[in-house]
């Protein structure tokens, strides 16, 4: 995730100059109303997770990838193929394997011979080739066939035998892992977790939300996703992001969320006795983008200090680890987070 620059317009920087110009406002006021259809549309589909649907709608919109963590059955694959519908993207799903390998998901070079007898190589695209990549239980694969989404993930194009190629835009990647059954499979490295914009935690649904579920899934007909968006207004909606202008206050609040998870940076006596290592600079930057999406999505015209507090949790947990001491205390990394947000609250 590339800092805007210094000499981009003022309005890329978050600065109020026109960016609340009455074409930027009634832009916002359209954008809001077609994604209040596509909640609407993706809560006909899954059910009792309106938080869920919103941290993901909130990451296509500042133009990240998401992790989502949940037990088997609480419909992460159903959503992932919800979202690609509703936005209109290319979407493709590769199942994570033990046995996996990055040709699998990058694609390779094949040697062809023309009828003259002349020999040259030629690349096939692999599934990475799309808008929207589901990485499904992205835990099973080997550390080096995980590494291969890396470069995709962070510049948008990868590199074959030398070769770059650039990948569709937008270009997005929805991993999922189960949190429970560890044995045959690879933690992700740190390196890739911090190129994820967010890490959603799927829970259970509610009573009410899993009836609803219950009696719509099991009868003669069930509800179809329709296409909201396409691939053209999904990214006018990313650029109309990033023209929300931040107010200082917020400016300072995440700097000062982010520097206070650094122990060698924080002042506060439990991060440093708990924790190892912090967040670094893409934390910031995807607080920024996503204060802005969370803005957009409720329909108003600037982010506050409240939607760094919400999105704390999601962006910074699986960018800090925790020493020993926090494990001796029984102290999770959730508990520091929201320790955390209480001093910028």
């Amino acid at each position: 995730m590339t800092p805007p620059s210094s000499h981009a317009p003022a309005s890329a920087r978050g600065s109020a100059d026109d960016s609340l110009s009455p074409k930027v406002v009634e832009d916002i006021e359209r954008l809001n109303t077609r994604l209040g259809e596509t909640r609407e549309v993706i809560g006909r589909v899954i059910f009792g997770q309106t938080n869920i649907i919103d941290a993901s709608i909130i990451t296509l919109l500042a133009g990240g990838h998401a992790l989502l963590i949940g037990v088997p059955g609480l419909a992460k694959t159903r959503l992932v193929q919800t979202l690609g519908v509703v936005f209109g993207l290319d979407a493709k799903r590769v199942q994570f394997t033990p046995d996996l390998m990055p040709a699998d998901i990058l694609g390779s070079e094949v040697l062809e011979e023309a009828a003259t007898g002349a020999r040259s190589f030629r690349f096939i695209q692999g599934p990475v080739f799309c808008q929207l990549l589901m990485a499904d239980e992205i835990n099973r694969a080997s550390p080096r066939t995980q590494s291969a989404l890396l470069q995709a993930m962070q510049e948008h194009r990868v590199s074959i035998a030398g070769h770059y190629h650039e990948l569709p835009q937008p270009f997005h990647v929805l991993a999922t892992q189960n949190p429970l059954e560890q044995e045959g499979t690879y933690p992700l490295p740190e390196a890739q977790l911090d190129r994820f914009l967010m890490q959603i935690d799927v829970g259970y649904p509610d009573l009410e939300a899993e009836r609803r579920m219950l009696l719509a899934t099991t009868g003669i007909a069930e509800d179809k996703p329709v296409p909201v968006f396409d691939a053209d207004a999904l990214m006018e909606a990313q650029h109309l992001v990033r023209r929300i202008p931040v107010g200082e206050t917020v400016v300072n609040a995440i700097l000062n969320l982010v520097r206070a998870g650094r122990p060698e940076d924080s002042s506060l006596d439990f991060v440093r006795r708990h924790v190892a290592w912090g967040p670094g600079p893409r934390a910031a930057q995807a607080l920024m983008l996503g204060v802005r999406a969370r803005a957009l999505l409720d329909g108003r015209l600037t982010p506050s200090v409240d939607d760094v507090i919400a999105l704390a949790r999601p962006i910074l947990q699986h960018r800090m680890a925790l020493g020993f001491a926090a494990r001796a205390d029984g102290i999770s990394v959730v508990e520091v987070i929201a320790q955390l947000a209480a001093t910028v609250g």
